[in-house]
Order: structure tokens, then C-alpha cells, then sequence
């Protein structure tokens, strides 16, 4: 056989060997990707969008009419529920007041007059007319049995009767002033008229003056100052503005959709769009009753009970709602799953071939989803789609 014959007989050998490689592999199977079942924890959050909630701001004015004298606090300062602020002139309030404290006291003179005087003087007098009257009665059965003897006349017995007369008047009258200067009476109630009248008047006065001091009606922290010594003020004025004081809050409006997860109470870590490297803990408390048809979202608040220093009202927070947790799940990526008419199923890789498996998924994670069922810890599913079932497979 000539060289030329031995050539084409080799490069024939070698094409039918190629030939027979290239079955051999493809009978073997497709080359894929796969992953491994695997058992870890998986977290399913939510991440939205929030900010600081600002707290309750107070604006500090002034009920009365005056001149201010003093301003106590700066913008920044920190005050104390009661706190004074501002001091506005009291010279002529404090005369007031004065004026009004003596009245009281005239007005309590009075009443202790009624009591003290009055009654015990009425009653003496009521004594004596009725000692006079007990006098005269016994003077005209006197004189009348005088008369009927013939001792005395008609005109003098007259006389006598008129005289019976006058005492029996100023015993009733003795009475009647008697009623009038007791506890119950008309001139003890009048006297306790004017006491409290007095009373009135003078804590009036006294609430006036107290105004001249405008104080802190919550703790927190003074933002604007608007006002300086001599400035007059009036109601309609504002003087301060106060941020109260109070734990930190985050609020953020989330979709609908996710309103069958939020619980009160779940767990949040959120971090500053300033300060997006460091993250706090937060807890939902509050989730709206009702949905902003506008944005089809709900507002939602968080507590934070340990607030970073940089934390600003109504600063951009990032915040990452845990909603469901697995400390220890059967897990393989979301990309491996099926969907056919609400029902889920993944490709397994077993003995190279092609197996389709119904499961049940639980929670969603991101790019990672949990197995309930279908499948056991490191059994190896396939992640290449496209794959007929039944058909050979091997993994990449």
C-alpha cells in the first residue's frame, strides 16, 4: 500500500473516531447548571423608603398684652416642661393684684363684722325688747284692773295699751334684725357675696401676673426664637417655637400588596441615606387603618429605641422590614422554580437525567425562596431552563 493510500486510510480512522466521540458525548447528556438543595436560615423583608417622623413642634405665645423684659433661652436650648421663657413687665398687674388683696381683706373684715358684732348686738337688743315688752304687759293688766276699780281713767288705760303697743312692735322688730345679722341671714349673706366677689377679683389678679411669665408647656428643644426684651407682645404673636421631646420615630408609606405581612411589632433595620454604613434597629407599632387611594400605599410608623446622634427630623431613611424568618430552611434559588397554572415545579438531576417535581414553596427571600416540600437536602436541581423531561443531562 502506497503512503499516499496509508494517509486516507488514517485521516478515515481518525474522522470515524471523532464521530464516535462526538455520540458517545452526546448520549452522555447536555451540560448544565445546577445547585444543590441546601438548609439555611432565610429572612423574607421588605424594603421601603421612610422618613424621620418630625416631632410635635409647639408654637409659644403670650395671652396677655405687654412688654417683655427678659428672654430666658436661645434656638437650641433644651427646656423643662414649666420652664420659665419669657418675662414680660409686671409693675402694674402687681398693683393690681395688691389693690385686690386689700379688697379681700375688707371684704373678710365685713363678714367677721356680721358675726362677731352685729349678731351679738342684735340679740342684746332683742333681749331688751323683750324685757320691755314682758314690762308693759304686766303694766297694763295693772292698770286695767286700776280702771275697772275706778282708780284710773279710760285715757290713762289708753295710754298704757298704746305703750303695749310700741313694745310689741320693737320685740318684732328685734326679732327681725336678729334673723338678718344670723349665719343664714340676709346681711351675713350679702357679706359672703361680697367676700367672694373679692376672692374672684383677686385671684384674677393673681392669674394675670402669673401670665407675666410665659413657661414651657412641654420638655424639648427650642427651634425658633422670634422675639427680644422690649419687643411688645400680643396673643396673635408668636414668641418661640419648641420640638418636644419624645422617642424617634420612622414613617413610610408601603404598597398595598405587602399589607397582609405587616404586624405590629415586627422587627426593622433602617439606615440614613447620609449615613448609609451604619444601620439601627427600629419596631413597627402602627400600621394605618385606611389606604391612600392616591398612592395605594399605607403609612406605617416605627419606634427606635436606641437613635444614632445624626438622626434629623425628616431625614431619608432606608428601612428593611423583616416579616418572616427560617432559622434553618431548605433553600435553592428563585430563578430554579416553575410556575404553570399557580402550581410550582423545579427540574432535579438524577442518575443524568431530566426529573420534573412538583413542591411547595414558603418563604421568598430575595433571590431565594424555601422548599416546604418536593425536595431533600442535597438533592441537586437544575437552574438551565429549557429541558425536556426524561432527557440526558450532566452537571457543569
Amino acid at each position: 500500500m502506497s503512503l499516499q493510500r496509508w494517509r486516507k486510510a488514517g485521516l478515515l480512522i481518525l474522522v470515524l473516531l471523532a464521530i464516535a466521540a462526538a455520540v458517545g458525548w452526546q448520549w452522555r447528556g447536555k451540560l448544565v447548571d445546577t445547585v444543590l438543595v441546601e438548609e439555611q436560615p432565610i429572612i423574607h423583608t421588605i424594603v421601603v423608603s421612610g422618613r424621620v417622623q418630625a416631632p410635635n413642634r409647639i408654637e409659644i405665645g403670650s395671652v396677655i398684652t405687654g412688654r417683655v423684659t427678659r428672654v430666658m433661652v436661645t434656638e437650641g436650648a433644651q427646656v423643662e416642661a414649666g420652664q420659665p421663657l419669657i418675662l414680660l413687665d409686671a409693675d402694674e398687674l402687681r398693683a393690681s393684684l395688691a389693690q385686690a388683696s386689700a379688697a379681700e381683706a375688707t371684704a373678710r373684715t365685713r363678714v367677721a363684722t356680721v358675726g362677731e358684732l352685729a349678731l351679738p348686738q342684735a340679740s342684746d337688743a332683742l333681749a331688751q325688747a323683750e324685757a320691755q315688752l314682758k314690762y308693759t304687759e304686766a303694766d297694763f293688766q295693772r292698770q286695767k284692773a286700776l280702771r275697772d276699780q275706778g282708780f284710773i281713767s279710760d285715757s290713762r288705760l289708753d295710754e298704757v295699751e298704746r305703750q303695749l303697743a310700741i313694745a310689741r312692735s320693737q320685740v318684732t322688730s328685734a326679732r327681725t334684725q336678729r334673723r338678718a345679722q344670723s349665719a343664714t341671714g340676709v346681711s351675713a349673706r350679702e357679706a359672703t357675696v361680697r367676700l367672694n366677689e373679692a376672692v374672684a377679683a383677686r385671684e384674677l389678679a393673681a392669674a394675670k401676673l402669673a401670665q407675666t411669665v410665659i413657661r414651657a408647656s412641654i420638655p424639648g428643644t427650642v427651634l425658633i426664637r422670634s422675639v427680644e426684651p422690649g419687643d411688645i407682645v400680643t396673643s396673635t404673636k408668636r414668641l418661640l417655637v419648641i420640638a418636644s421631646r419624645g422617642e424617634t420615630r420612622l414613617t413610610a408609606q408601603i404598597d398595598e400588596k405587602n399589607l397582609p405581612f405587616l404586624r405590629e411589632g415586627s422587627r426593622a433595620i433602617a439606615s440614613s441615606d447620609a449615613f448609609p454604613g451604619e444601620r439601627f434597629e427600629a419596631v413597627l407599632f402602627y400600621v394605618s387603618p385606611g389606604v391612600d387611594t392616591s398612592r395605594g400605599s399605607v403609612e406605617a410608623r416605627f419606634r427606635v429605641a436606641d437613635p444614632p446622634a445624626y438622626l434629623r427630623a425628616d431625614m431619608t431613611v432606608s428601612i428593611d422590614i423583616e416579616i418572616a424568618r427560617r432559622d434553618k430552611a431548605r433553600v435553592i434559588p428563585a430563578s430554579a422554580l416553575r410556575e404553570t397554572e399557580g402550581r410550582y415545579t423545579v427540574q432535579r438531576l438524577a442518575d443524568d437525567r431530566i426529573e420534573v417535581v412538583p413542591v411547595t414553596v414558603g418563604i421568598r427571600a430575595g433571590a431565594q425562596v424555601e422548599l416546604l416540600s418536593g425536595l431533600a437536602t442535597g438533592e441537586r436541581v437544575v437552574l438551565t431552563p429549557g429541558l425536556a423531561a426524561g432527557s440526558r443531562a450532566r452537571a457543569r
